[in-house]
């Protein structure tokens, strides 16, 4: 920047002393003080290069704590902004910030109106209000902030030589003035504010009121000085910080106004006495010491890190337990292998072995930490003020349950440790990943070669676990037996080689044989008096072509003639050509007339939840009244087909945890309606993917039905649909 054309600004609002005078427009020098003699000479004192002239040099105060060096780093000094009309001017003294307003050429050839009525559009919107960034709904003004070029100024002043004499004048501080575009982020806003009122706001789904909860009184833990620390040194904490010092407003004077040049004169040390300017008065021992003051050793200050980042190469300089034990903190449950390969190169297996069974324990082939590591004594439960004590008891249970089987239910553990549930599921998420019906499974699969390998420390983990087991049976008032119903199957394995497995079916098929045949005819004999009915489960399969058994068990004649094991074969007047399958029987009046009701009424459904409504309508219908006969699962899709309805092939994930018949969904396709037409559009848009957000669905209508009323968008999402965190699914498709 030229200091000649700099910009000056002088506050006639605030009564801040300080920030009276921020800049100068005289022309002036700006020295480094660097180790130097007091004279400014022109040579350096040899013989050979004689002093020409010295020059007396005064200290001025007039300015002192007041004179700010702007610079422009992004223009060059011959394009200042001198003859550029300032608007406004503000300045946060204490952390000296400044902020300015210049207005923008409108009219210049090189300005594009419509990029600046464009930009004033993105800001303020079309409405008119007082708050508005550019009120003349044009881009006419842009906005300069400060940065802080150094923080360190007692190095720096600005000098004027007038008449033989040099004055300087400290700096109280160097600022680069770089445009601010603070504009943009308040379109951002704008713009987002508006999606999000498109996305929710409109949204007619009443969501179900929660249910009453009782509610956990919590604790706050007091802050360590660690975390206030952190706390201290955070962005947001210095973004708050910066945030309460008020703005100053300040009147911008132009370099040749008068007020400019009457405050240009307290630039000249006024009493040119020695006596009034003690501070270049010094004897050489303290002026040396002024220019090299003694250093002081600096206090590094170590970075602290978050919690939960784990350095690598710091963790290879703590001795071996801790090295195991950090790693066990952060990850909670590892095999052996895993825990090595994090290791260094080299380490022995065994010392890694005796470590880790000091912080974590064995755990179906694999290592969990232990819980007293997680909660140390004299501590509580982040979420709801629970004493560790009571927090290790639980976490053991839930770990002793896994040792039994590989999946728990939550509720079981619940009722059992009397946790709050946060708890529960913080000590299941540190082992476990939950399953759709089948609760929460153990993370890692059973380690067997590390069991194999080392059945020494399986054997005394094994003793270990039933001192455990002895305890949580006095605390929480149960017996292994409670859970063995359950886990029979489950306790040790028993290997049979496949020989000995053929030869034992065998042997079992003749020794019943002639029991399963009195059987079956017993069950056919009272299903033909009673007149019984059953649906058939049948194995959950991913291939659509499967065979599945069809035939009535009233009698054999319901078999179809050319038959193969009750389907019938290519020649057979019933046989598929299309699908390649065979037909199945045809479905009962009663049956069709259920499944037209219940898609009438739900619209969309799953095959596996229209099984339970079909369960549940066969069970509320009194004993002995059987109008349904050996429903199967092929069935009950032909009865769907048949009945207007169309299965949608949704594309689930393919880590989805749904079951086959979960991910079978069918939908109401043909009612008589008009309104037939929007749903096959939204299916549609559903065999794409599995879960779209509402603006996809209206875009999709309006682009074959043109403009479509909101109350008929709520209509179809009321009826096919399930809004979760933003997004729709099709009715029993929300993953777990």
């Amino acid at each position: 920047m030229d200091p000649g054309s700099s910009p000056r600004v002088c506050n006639q609002e605030s009564t801040c002393p300080q920030v009276r005078s921020v800049i100068s427009a005289a022309p002036l020098c700006f020295f480094s003080f660097c180790h130097r003699s007091a004279h400014i000479s022109m040579a350096s004192g040899d013989d050979d290069d004689p002093i020409i002239e010295e020059i007396d040099v005064y200290l001025t105060k007039g300015l002192a704590d007041k004179l700010y060096l702007f610079q422009y780093p992004v223009r060059p000094s011959t394009m200042n902004y001198d003859d550029v009309n300032h608007l406004t001017a503000k300045i946060k003294p204490k952390q000296q910030r400044v902020e300015l307003e210049m207005a923008v050429n409108t009219v210049s050839p090189n300005y594009c109106r419509s990029k600046g009525e464009q930009i004033a559009l993105n800001v303020d919107g079309t409405s008119y209000d007082e708050t508005n960034t550019y009120s003349s709904k044009l881009m006419d003004k842009q906005t300069f902030s400060s940065i802080q070029a150094t923080t360190n100024t007692s190095r720096y002043a600005a000098a004027v030589f007038r008449k033989g004499e040099l004055h300087i004048t400290p700096l109280t501080g160097i600022l680069q003035m770089r445009p601010s575009f603070t504009y943009l982020d308040k379109a951002d806003s704008k713009t987002r504010e508006r999606e999000a009122a498109n996305e929710g706001g409109d949204s007619s789904q009443d969501e179900a009121e929660d249910e009453a909860k009782a509610i956990t009184v919590r604790f706050a833990r007091p802050e360590s000085e660690q975390a206030r620390q952190r706390r201290i040194q955070s962005y947001e904490f210095l973004q708050k910080k910066q945030a309460e010092e008020p703005w100053v407003h300040l009147h911008y004077h132009g370099v040749k106004d008068s007020h400019s040049e009457h405050e240009k004169q307290y630039l000249f040390c006024q009493a040119v006495d020695t006596s009034e300017n003690s501070e270049l008065v010094k004897t050489p021992k303290e002026y040396l010491a002024m220019l090299m003051p003694p250093l002081a050793e600096e206090k590094v200050v170590k970075p602290v890190g978050p919690s939960n980042v784990l350095s690598m190469a710091q963790l290879r300089t703590l001795p071996l337990g801790e090295q195991v034990k950090t790693l066990m903190k952060n990850v909670k449950v590892m095999p052996f292998a895993n825990l090595m390969g994090l290791l260094a190169s080299g380490t022995d297996a065994t010392s890694v072995l005796r470590c880790i069974q000091q912080v974590a324990l064995l755990v179906q082939g694999n290592w969990v930490v232990k819980s007293d590591v997680l909660y140390p004594k004299n501590t509580c439960s982040p979420h709801s003020g629970v004493p560790a004590e009571v927090l290790c008891r639980g976490r053991d249970f839930v770990m002793w349950r896994f040792t039994l089987e590989r999946s728990v239910m939550r509720k079981e553990i619940t009722a059992i440790i009397k946790l709050p549930p946060e708890d529960v599921k913080e000590f299941l998420e540190h082992v476990a990943v939950p399953r759709i019906n089948r609760g929460w499974e153990f993370l890692l699969p059973t380690d067997v070669d590390f069991i194999k390998k080392h059945p020494d420390v399986a054997h005394r983990q094994h003793m270990l676990w039933l001192g455990i087991q002895s305890k949580l049976e006095k605390v929480f008032n149960f017996s292994k037996e409670d859970f063995m119903s359950k886990n029979a199957s489950q306790s040790e394995p028993i290997h049979i080689s496949g020989e000995q497995r053929l030869k034992m079916a065998q042997q079992r098929v003749q020794e019943n044989q002639s029991s399963l045949k009195k059987d079956l005819e017993g069950k056919r004999q009272s299903a033909q008096a009673e007149g019984s009915f059953y649906i058939k489960q049948e194995p959950m399969s991913d291939r659509e072509d499967e065979l599945m058994d069809t035939s009535s068990p009233l009698s054999s004649s319901s078999v179809l003639n050319g038959s193969v094991n009750g389907y019938p074969d290519t020649t057979s007047p019933v046989y598929d050509h299309t699908n390649g399958n065979g037909a199945s029987p045809t479905p009962s009046p009663e049956l069709q007339d259920f499944v037209t009701k219940t898609f009438r009424k739900h619209f969309v459904l799953t095959l596996n939840e229209f099984k339970r409504l079909l369960n549940l309508h066969l069970a509320s219908m009194p004993a002995g009244h059987g109008l349904f006969h050996a429903i199967s699962d092929r069935m009950l899709q032909d009865t769907i087909l048949l009945s207007r309805c169309k299965q949608i092939p949704v594309p689930f994930p393919a880590q989805s945890p749904a079951a086959s018949d979960e991910q079978k969904v069918f939908g109401l396709w043909e009612t008589g309606e008009t309104f037939d037409q929007h749903r096959r559009l939204l299916y549609e848009v559903f065999t794409k993917n599995y879960r779209v957000r509402r603006n996809i669905i209206q875009a999709r209508l309006a682009q074959e039905l043109g403009d479509v009323q909101k109350a008929d968008v709520d209509r179809l999402l009321k009826e096919c649909c399930s809004s979760h965190c933003g997004m729709w699914y099709l009715k029993g498709t929300i993953q777990s």
